[in-house]
């Protein structure tokens, strides 16, 4: 009988050995899936963040480009073609810093992305060198037909611009996915 006593013991012994062990390695792996999943949780977190600021300093730069452009409505309220010469030569000196401002945060969308995002970021660059190049030819030339070329660049860049806050707004957004 005392043999089948120390028997017993043994095996009880084994089966709380087996049951602690099993019961280490889910915790264990409970704490490691955890751990992944509060790392992605920042990462996304700080991804986001990162983006919502290059996608804030575009738009910024974005705005800044169109005040400029928006004093086409002094030059057209000026009969006097000298002065609106001199008003469109300063709105020329001034959209070429506000694209300079928007190339430089074009690049930090860019760099924080997606793919989609930072190719609108890059038209509306694109668009923004467009009307600065049709607002130069303004210059000395009363024509319709170059007024309606800048119109529509400016339409132009205005689509690509409220393009871009979409496609930045749906980036930022938070899908069942990255919870």
């Amino acid at each position: 009988m005392a043999n089948s006593g120390l028997w017993v013991g043994i095996l009880t012994a084994l089966t709380a050995l087996g049951a602690s062990y099993i019961t280490a390695q889910a915790a264990s792996r409970a704490a490691l899936v955890q751990a992944r999943t509060a790392a992605r949780a920042e990462a996304l977190r700080e991804q986001r963040d990162r983006r919502r600021s290059a996608y804030r300093e575009m738009m910024g730069c974005a705005h800044a480009f169109s005040a400029i452009t928006w004093q086409i409505d002094d030059v057209d309220a000026t009969q006097d073609r000298d002065r609106r010469d001199r008003l469109l030569e300063q709105m020329y000196e001034r959209i070429g810093p506000a694209i300079g401002d928007m190339n430089r945060a074009m690049h930090e969308v860019r760099l924080d992305g997606p793919g989609e995002v930072s190719a609108a970021a890059d038209r509306v660059r694109d668009m923004a060198r467009r009307v600065q190049s049709l607002l130069k030819a303004l210059i000395g030339d009363d024509s319709d037909r170059r007024r309606g070329e800048y119109d529509a660049a400016y339409q132009d860049f205005r689509e690509a611009y409220i393009s871009f806050i979409g496609l930045a707004r749906g980036a930022l957004e938070v899908t069942d996915e990255d919870r």
